[in-house]
């Protein structure tokens, strides 16, 4: 049995644990899982499994939004890490340092972009996405989706489905404006005062549960842009680093944006690092104003150290060409598993980003508690709760994906009440 270093039983010490995060931390998101009946605690954890301090082991096909596209604690982003480690630290904002040079300069090579500003969250490299939109710009209106989630900071928070920023007081409904997904007519509208600064978007919207743009939806949006002297920023935090068998997903549609969003998985799950790339033109102000942007952890030298061989592994064509085989083996899965399970009512899907969508308004909510009793972890679209969100790594092999599916048939059965 578990113990921690006092010796208590692992029993023990996750309840302590539990009754702590609702004392301390976040008592509502405690409770509304244990409505659903999960109460993980999460101790090892290993390439795309991990084990509850009680030993039970779950596969992992949440990620926590791709931060762990190549797993947790892959062996050869440890060793950089723990590499870095031994003669680095976090180094000081102020000056250059070694990596944070070196990943600046891949992702330039990678996004055909000019200059990366780094930061530890996505939700902050958007904000600084905002924040130079506007300087270049000269404009204030940010135009996003309805069901777009870009973070919680400050400007971030704003942008997308507001009512966590409308719940603080710090929605500006003047300055951030929503249109529907998949809308170009309503984009058009938006976008033809000239008064936009920027449409921020994600290229395929996570937490409304991974919904497909049509194929000329991104184009026009890239052309309205352009016509219009707005700035088009594509949000890849969840959707980059190959997840859909292109590095970034605006790929698949032949879009090139003005200011690229990465984070999550750039991190290896080991140490933050985000970015914000921006082009030379939109970036500009770097030229004029090194100080503009500040960050004391933003570009941390380990973390760049990190950043630098999860995008070399996410960028290496066999990946990519492991995500295209992985992708179709599972949708093969998936749709013997709808044609049996009626429950399952439509399957979402881009490369490995794959939203399944279930007959029920809280039909993905119910999944996650009944796979979580089947050993899987899923998380549920918050913006549209019929929805799971189904994410797994880009390095899984056809056997731990027939492990995913007979525990996705089992937790169906269960809930349909079949054998």
């Amino acid at each position: 049995m578990m113990t921690d270093d006092n010796g208590r039983a692992a029993a023990e010490l996750k309840q302590e644990t539990l009754q702590l995060a609702r004392d301390y931390l976040f008592p509502q998101r405690i409770d509304l899982m244990g409505q659903l009946g999960v109460d993980l605690v999460i101790g090892r954890r290993e390439g795309y499994r991990m084990w509850d301090l009680d030993g039970r082991e779950l596969l992992d096909f949440h990620l926590n939004g791709g931060t762990y596209n190549l797993g947790h604690r892959h062996p050869a982003l440890l060793a950089v890490l723990q590499d870095s480690l031994a003669h680095a630290d976090v180094g000081n904002h102020h000056f250059a340092n070694p990596e944070r040079a070196r990943l600046a300069q891949h992702l330039a090579a990678v996004t055909g972009l000019q200059f990366s500003v780094f930061t530890p969250s996505g939700a902050e490299a958007n904000d600084v996405a905002i924040k130079s939109a506007r300087r270049y710009t000269g404009r204030r209106k940010i135009v996003a989706l309805e069901q777009g989630y870009h973070g919680r900071s400050g400007l971030s928070g704003a942008a997308g489905n507001p009512d966590s920023a409308r719940a603080f007081n710090s929605d500006y409904p003047g300055e951030f404006v929503t249109v529907p997904f998949n809308d170009a007519g309503a984009m058009e509208q938006a976008l033809a005062g000239g008064d936009v600064a920027a449409v921020l978007m994600e290229t395929i919207p996570a937490t409304a549960g991974f919904p497909l743009p049509d194929e000329d939806y991104l184009p026009a949006v890239r052309e309205l842009c352009d016509r219009y002297g707005t700035l088009y920023i594509a949000d890849e935090v969840q959707t980059g680093l190959g997840r859909t068998g292109r590095l970034w997903a605006v790929e698949q549609w032949g879009v090139k944006p003005d200011i690229l969003i990465t984070g999550k998985g750039l991190s290896g799950g080991l140490y933050p690092v985000s970015a914000a790339v921006l082009s030379a033109e939109v970036g500009g102000w770097l030229a004029d104003d090194g100080w503009g942007y500040v960050s004391t952890f933003g570009g941390a030298q380990p973390g760049c150290a990190v950043g630098c061989k999860a995008l070399e592994i996410c960028a290496d064509p066999a990946t990519l060409d492991n995500v295209g085989t992985i992708a179709d083996y599972l949708r093969t899965g998936l749709e013997d598993i709808r044609n049996r399970r009626p429950f399952l009512s439509d399957i979402q899907q881009c490369g490995l980003v794959i939203g399944l969508r279930f007959d029920a308004p809280d039909g993905g909510m119910r999944m996650t508690g009944a796979l979580y009793q089947h050993g899987l972890w899923a998380m549920f679209a918050s913006f549209d709760p019929a929805v799971l969100q189904f994410k797994p790594g880009l390095l899984v092999d056809r056997a731990y994906c027939d492990e995913a599916l007979q525990r996705l048939d089992d937790a169906l059965a269960s809930l349909q009440g079949a054998g």
